[in-house]
C-alpha cells in the first residue's frame, strides 16, 4: 500500500456521505471535511495533508498562493506535486516504510497489540492493575491498513512519554495545534490551503533550506544511526525545514505480514490484510533544543519557547487572544503560531469572509490521556483590520480576559470560604468551567462588535462595554455562588453564617476597586474618615497628698 496512490483518507461530500481518496483528490469541491470516526485521527489526518502539500508546492509567492486558493489545482496537478516524493509513502514491503524504522531488526524489540498505538487506549500498567474502568481494553484487536497508518502518524505527532528511551513528540507528548480554517461554506481544500505558506517563506522559517539528503526530510528513509547516535539529540538546524512535519519520534514497525481478513475495528470496513500487533524499540529520535513548529503556539519560560499542551481546563475564550494575537502578562507570555499570524498578518481581505481556529490535541498526564479537545474559535474579521487597529484590539480583550480571571477566582475562593475555608485543598475546576461557560456567549457578542468597528474604522463604545462586561461578570459570579454552589443542596448541609460571609466578601470584591482598576474602569475615591473629636476628661484620681 502506498499513501499516495492507493485510497485510504476518509472524507466528507455534503449529503454526508464518506468517501475514501487518495491526496491527489483533496482539490475536489465536494469534500467538506475529513470523515474519520475519531477526533484525533481527523487531526492528524489534516496535518498529513497539510505536510504533503507544505513540503512539494513549488508555489513562489502570494499571487500564485491566492490563485491555488481562488482555482485548485487538479488531480493531475497535484499527482505531479507528490510523484517526488512517493517512495517515501509506502506503508509495507521490504524497503522504507512510513513512519517506520528503516532496519527495526528483532533484538530488544517488544511486539506490542495494535491497540497499543492508539494514544486514548489503557496502558500496560493499567490493564495489569484491571482499572481500565471507563477506558475499555480490547476494543481495538486490528485495524485495516489505512487506520494503521492513520493510528501510526497520530501517535507520531503527539507522542508523549512511553517509559526509558521512548521519546516524546518533537512537540512534546499532546501538543496544542491550531489551524486557520476558510470562511464557512468553503471546501476541504481551502482549508488545507489556508494553512499552506509560498514556499519561499516556509524554506526561510528555520531548518537547513539547502539539505538535500531525502532522509533530513523524511527519517525513515534510512537507519536512524545515519541522522543520530544512541545518546544524542537531534536540532531543527540538522534537518530541512519539512521535516518538521515528518518527525519521527518513536521506533515502530508494523507487522503486515500476519494477512488477517475481517472487520477493521475503527471504521468498520472489511480488509484481508488487518494489522493486529507491531513491533517497537527505544531510543528513537530525540528532539532537543529551540524547535519550532508552525502550527503551534508557544509560550515562554526561563528555558526559552515551549509548544502549549491542552490543560485539564479545556478550550475557551479564555485563550482565545494568546492563540489568535498573543499575550503577555506578569505571568506568562504567549506567541501565536506561525500560521495563525501570517494569515492574521498576511491575509488581509484575500479569503472572502471571516476565518476561524480550530484547536486540538490531547491533555496528557504524563502517559495517560485525560481528554482529547477539540473546538472552532471564531475570528470575526480580524483578518480585514489594520495592523494598528488589531493593536488595539488586543490590548482591550487583555482588559476583558484579566477581569474575569480576577471575577473566576473571587468566585472560587467565595466557594471556597463558603463549604469549607480558605485553605482548603482539591480540584475546584468545575466552578472556573461554570464561570468561563457562562460568560463566553457575552464574550463573543463585545468582541465581533470591537472587530467590527476596528474593521470598518468606527468608534467603540469603549467605557460601555467595558461597563456591561463588568455587569456580566458581576451576574454571572453571584448567580453561579447562589444558584448552582454555595446556595445548592439541602439546608443542614450548610453553614449559613459562613455562606453569608462569604456572599458579602464576594460581592464586596466584585464591585472593588480591583476589579474596576483592571477594566481601566473609574474607581470612586473613599471617602476619609471622620476626625475624632478632643474630649477632656475629669481625672477619678484624687488630689495627690502635696497638693492637699
Amino acid at each position: 500500500m502506498n499513501l499516495l496512490h492507493d485510497p485510504w483518507m476518509p472524507v466528507r461530500d455534503a449529503e454526508g456521505q464518506r468517501h475514501w481518496i487518495t491526496p491527489d483528490r483533496l482539490s475536489e469541491p465536494q469534500w467538506l471535511a475529513f470523515d474519520a470516526d475519531r477526533p484525533d485521527f481527523n487531526g492528524a489526518l489534516a496535518q498529513f495533508a497539510i505536510g504533503l502539500l507544505q513540503t512539494t508546492t513549488m508555489v513562489v509567492d502570494g499571487i500564485d498562493w491566492r490563485r491555488l486558493f481562488n482555482a485548485p489545482p487538479d488531480s493531475q496537478e497535484l499527482r505531479r506535486w507528490f510523484e517526488p516524493v512517493a517512495e517515501a509513502f509506502d506503508l509495507d514491503g521490504d524497503g522504507p516504510r512510513f513512519m517506520q524504522d528503516f532496519a527495526l531488526g528483532t533484538a530488544g524489540v517488544a511486539v506490542n497489540e495494535i491497540s497499543a498505538l492508539l494514544i486514548s487506549s489503557p496502558g500496560e500498567q493499567t490493564v495489569k492493575n484491571n482499572a481500565d474502568h471507563f477506558v475499555k481494553r480490547a476494543l481495538i484487536n486490528a485495524l485495516c491498513p489505512a487506520c494503521a497508518a492513520t493510528a501510526l502518524f497520530t501517535l507520531q505527532l503527539n507522542a508523549p512519554s512511553g517509559g526509558a528511551g521512548h521519546r516524546t513528540g518533537l512537540r512534546g507528548g499532546g501538543p496544542l495545534t491550531t489551524l486557520v480554517l476558510a470562511p464557512t461554506g468553503s471546501h476541504l481544500w481551502h482549508d488545507l490551503w489556508m494553512n499552506v505558506r509560498d514556499r519561499p517563506a516556509f524554506l526561510a522559517q528555520g531548518g537547513d533550506a539547502d539539505q538535500a539528503d531525502p532522509q533530513r526530510t523524511f527519517p525513515w528513509l534510512g537507519p536512524i544511526e545515519a541522522l543520530q547516535s544512541k545518546a544524542g539529540e537531534m536540532a531543527q538546524s540538522q534537518v530541512h525545514p519539512a521535516h518538521l512535519y515528518w518527525a519521527m519520534p518513536r521506533r515502530i514497525r508494523l507487522d503486515t505480514g500476519a494477512h488477517l481478513a475481517g472487520g477493521c475495528d475503527a471504521c468498520g470496513r472489511e480488509s484481508d490484510h488487518l494489522i493486529s500487533r507491531y513491533g517497537t524499540k527505544n531510543y528513537g529520535l530525540n528532539y532537543k533544543g529551540a524547535w519550532s513548529h508552525p502550527l503551534s503556539p508557544y509560550y515562554e519560560t526561563k528555558e526559552g519557547w515551549l509548544p502549549v499542551h491542552p490543560q485539564p481546563d479545556g478550550v475557551g475564550y479564555r485563550n482565545w487572544l494568546g492563540w489568535v494575537l498573543g499575550a503577555s502578562t506578569d505571568k506568562k507570555s504567549t506567541r501565536v503560531a506561525q500560521i495563525v499570524d501570517r494569515a492574521v498578518m498576511a491575509l488581509t481581505r484575500q479569503t472572502g469572509g471571516q476565518l476561524r481556529l480550530w484547536a486540538f490535541g490531547y491533555d496528557m498526564d504524563n502517559m495517560k490521556a485525560r481528554c482529547w479537545y477539540d473546538a472552532t474559535l471564531p475570528l470575526y474579521g480580524l483578518a480585514d483590520c489594520e495592523r494598528d487597529t488589531r493593536a488595539g484590539v488586543q490590548a482591550e480583550v487583555a482588559r476583558w480576559l484579566v477581569a474575569a480571571e480576577l471575577a473566576a477566582m473571587y468566585l472560587r475562593g467565595a466557594v471556597k470560604d463558603a463549604w469549607f475555608s480558605a485553605d482548603a485543598r482539591g480540584d475546584f475546576g468545575h466552578i472556573d468551567a461554570a464561570f468561563w461557560g457562562t460568560t463566553e456567549a457575552s464574550f463573543y457578542h463585545h468582541l465581533q462588535a470591537l472587530i467590527e468597528a476596528a474593521r470598518i474604522g468606527t468608534e467603540h463604545p469603549e467605557m460601555p462595554t467595558r461597563e456591561a462586561w463588568h455587569a456580566t461578570l458581576v451576574r454571572t459570579a453571584m448567580r453561579l455562588f447562589d444558584q448552582s454552589f454555595a446556595g445548592a443542596g439541602t439546608i443542614e448541609r450548610q453553614n449559613p453564617r459562613r455562606t453569608a460571609l462569604a456572599h458579602k466578601q464576594l460581592r464586596r470584591n466584585l464591585h472593588g476597586p480591583k476589579l474596576r482598576l483592571a477594566l481601566g474602569l473609574p474607581v470612586d475615591e473613599p471617602k476619609p474618615k471622620p476626625a475624632r473629636k478632643a474630649t477632656t476628661r475629669k481625672s477619678t484620681i484624687g488630689p495627690t497628698k502635696e497638693a492637699a
